[in-house]
């Protein structure tokens, strides 16, 4: 039996259920809460931030799929089975991604946030505009989708550099990793672009401190901040007040610490913040329930589960 359940706001749980139905037709699909099922019959579960205790239920558990890049939540859990977490790695949630990421990183390049302001007030005036490769956009975490948006805003001209944990390469991008790596990237980086899974070396990363280390000389006029990784990444009050006081022109932020964001959040009316519900990568039932029945077909025909999670790194 497969076993799936989670605990978002935009879970849409019959969706997920009836395109599970489908592609694990040979099996017994549960939805959980809703549907009874015998806790010892469940031998895989899918899920996205269930709540504490609920996989430990499940006494011969034999893998866990995380229904979204994520998987900060899941590993949380201190009764969590010890069993295989399969992250998503599919083709759609990439391409989302990476099209969030160059959708953000044009509105700021080609300066939108001013021109909407303009035309709220009726001021036709026209913004001088400089070419993508005057900017160099830096991108914190050269996993798939890092390394994906990094190439094609590549093709649309802007200079990309990179920085990971440990050291990676990939053509045409500047590569940088670890904490001596961290100080050049940032110094050179005019859009700083972050998609970092969240750890205990990542927590807080996005603070003061880092803002303040970004290339000063950017045309923007101050650099600029895309979060689309996770909310335990950003100081949120560091957000706020380095974009009050110019250490950052602008941000986008996709992920906050307590989501939904609050109504009475000072992040929410900010003039040059962009605020997005957690939609970067929305995940697509259709493709990650196909995923997750052929990870299964390949798990009981004695093949390996592919993109599973270190324990030891977080993702």
């Amino acid at each position: 039996m497969l076993a799936i359940e989670g605990g978002a706001a935009n879970w849409a749980p019959e969706r997920w259920k009836r395109r599970f139905l489908e592609t694990c037709s040979n099996r017994k699909v549960a939805l959980l809460p809703h549907d009874a099922c015998a806790p010892a019959d469940v031998r895989f579960a899918a899920v996205w931030k269930p709540k504490p205790g609920v996989l430990a239920a499940f006494p011969n558990l034999r893998a866990i799929f995380n229904l979204g890049a994520g998987v900060d939540a899941l590993i949380a859990d201190p009764t969590l089975p010890d069993v295989p977490i399969v992250r998503v790695a599919v083709g759609d949630l990439t391409s989302r991604m990476t099209e969030y990421v160059v959708l953000h990183v044009l509105l700021h390049h080609r300066r939108l946030l001013e021109l909407m302001d303009d035309q709220r007030h009726r001021r036709w005036q026209p913004k001088e505009q400089w070419a993508a490769n005057a900017l160099t956009v830096g991108i914190m975490g050269l996993g798939t989708l890092g390394l994906d948006a990094a190439q094609v805003l590549q093709r649309l001209g802007f200079n990309i550099a990179g920085w990971s944990a440990r050291p990676k390469s990939a053509d045409g991008i500047a590569c940088f990793s670890g904490n001596d790596g961290f100080e050049p990237f940032l110094r050179r980086t005019d859009i700083l672009v972050c998609l970092l899974p969240l750890t205990p070396e990542t927590k807080h990363i996005l603070n003061r401190s880092v803002f303040e280390r970004l290339n000063r000389n950017s045309p923007l006029g101050a650099p600029v901040l895309i979060n689309a990784g996770r909310g335990g990444l950003q100081v949120e009050a560091d957000i706020l007040a380095c974009l009050n006081d110019g250490t950052l022109g602008a941000a986008t932020c996709d992920v906050f610490e307590t989501e939904p964001l609050p109504a009475n959040n000072p992040l929410w009316p900010h003039p040059k913040l962009v605020v997005t519900p957690h939609n970067a990568a929305d995940t697509d039932p259709d493709a990650i329930s196909a995923y997750v029945a052929q990870q299964i077909e390949r798990f009981e025909a004695g093949k390996p589960l592919e993109n599973v999670v270190d324990l030891t790194r977080g993702y």
